[in-house]
């Protein structure tokens, strides 16, 4: 399916400070709240159709920023994030970064979103819903998002890390919808995401052994 790149809002200055990329699914509305949340610095590109890998794909190469910021549609950016973030790139610019992340709805997400945070800040091993940040040039040289139906996030990631990436915390929390786990039962969600992250853990965790 080919991927539909709209140029949803342009930056108040040339080049923009970020390039802020948002996949959409082919009939998914555009995330309204978050684009008026994003400063006018930020260009936004609305990435939609094809599969998720394809979308963010699409939207990096259609970016006019040096940095990329890719942002799920049901993100929310908590008072601080933006300022933490730009803190972060001028820290750390050679490096992948990420939010911890906070889940809306019932008080159990919260333990979704604790072991999120072990995850990424023990095992460097963040997700795609914690709006993870990087160079345009470096995200090129990683050759972008791994092209597979899902998981391409981790993929990146292992990428990043094989590379000799850092990846870092921004520092700083993202909120993120917790519908699909109330659609499909919060236990048997949280076990399809531990069970394909694992499975996609394990080669990657042998090839960086081998490289050693």
């Amino acid at each position: 399916m080919t991927v539909a790149v709209e140029h949803r809002r342009t930056a108040a200055v040339d080049p923009p400070a970020f390039s802020v990329v948002v996949p959409l699914a082919a009939d998914e509305p555009p995330p309204e709240g978050l684009i008026a949340s994003l400063p006018d610095d930020m260009e936004v590109i609305l990435a939609r159709g094809g599969s998720r890998a394809e979308a963010l794909n699409a939207g990096a190469v259609a970016a006019r920023a040096a940095v990329l910021w890719f942002v799920h549609a049901d993100t929310r950016l908590p008072e601080g994030a933006i300022e933490a973030l730009r803190a972060a790139v001028r820290r750390e610019p050679g490096a992948l970064l990420f939010f911890d992340l906070i889940f809306d709805g019932p008080a159990v997400m919260a333990l979704n979103g604790a072991g999120a945070r072990l995850r990424s800040r023990l095992f460097g091993l963040p997700f795609g819903d914690q709006a993870l940040c990087l160079d345009a040039a470096l995200f090129r040289r990683l050759g972008g998002y791994p092209a597979v139906a899902r998981g391409e996030d981790h993929l990146l990631v292992w990428r990043a890390h094989r590379a000799g990436v850092p990846v870092r915390p921004v520092g700083a929390s993202v909120t993120t919808s917790s519908r699909r786990y109330r659609a499909r039962g919060w236990a048997r969600t949280t076990a399809l995401h531990l069970a394909l992250t694992l499975r996609q853990a394990a080669p990657e965790v042998l090839a960086w052994l081998r490289g050693r």
